[in-house]
């Protein structure tokens, strides 16, 4: 079996404590890698979203120059605003930094965010995958210990 420093362990020479040990560990960061997963996920969503909205506003008709608009400060916060240029966004290029884009140029900027994003969640679905693989395996090697441990505590 690999651990995070590509070390590799004979489940065999262990013993069910060990194993229970090392079950417990790779639970723990499959755990965490899954959390990780869904965080990435929801980040791509939100990507996504941006970027339909980008791409959607050439479409709108009432997204034109000094037109009011709501301007989301929060999830759940608005404040009336007046459109300044249609021509140009504000794109947030994250830790709360935000820069003024042309609206192709806003595009391509969250394109490519969606593409990182989703090649990061690929990496990390294979490495859940073989975690739980990992948990399978010493899932296995623990019954099959405790089932030798079981009949040699009760001879025939």
């Amino acid at each position: 079996m690999a651990s995070g420093n590509s070390e590799t362990i004979n489940l065999d020479t262990l013993s069910a404590q060990q194993l229970s040990q090392v079950k417990k560990q790779l639970d723990e960061e499959l755990e965490h890698l899954t959390s990780s997963f869904a965080q990435l996920h929801a980040a791509q969503s939100k990507f996504r979203e941006c970027l339909r909205c980008v791409q959607d506003k050439n479409k709108a008709p009432a997204l034109r120059e000094d037109n009011s608009i709501l301007v989301p400060l929060t999830n759940s916060l608005y404040v009336r605003g007046t459109l300044a240029s249609a021509s140009h966004v504000v794109v947030d290029i994250g830790t709360g930094f935000y820069v003024e884009k042309e609206v192709k140029s806003a595009a391509d900027f969250y394109e490519n965010k969606v593409n990182e994003v989703g090649a990061s969640v690929k990496d990390l679905e294979a490495i859940v995958q073989g975690k739980t693989n990992n948990v399978r395996v010493v899932e296995e090697v623990l019954r099959q210990k405790l089932l030798v441990g079981n009949q040699q505590a009760t001879p025939s």
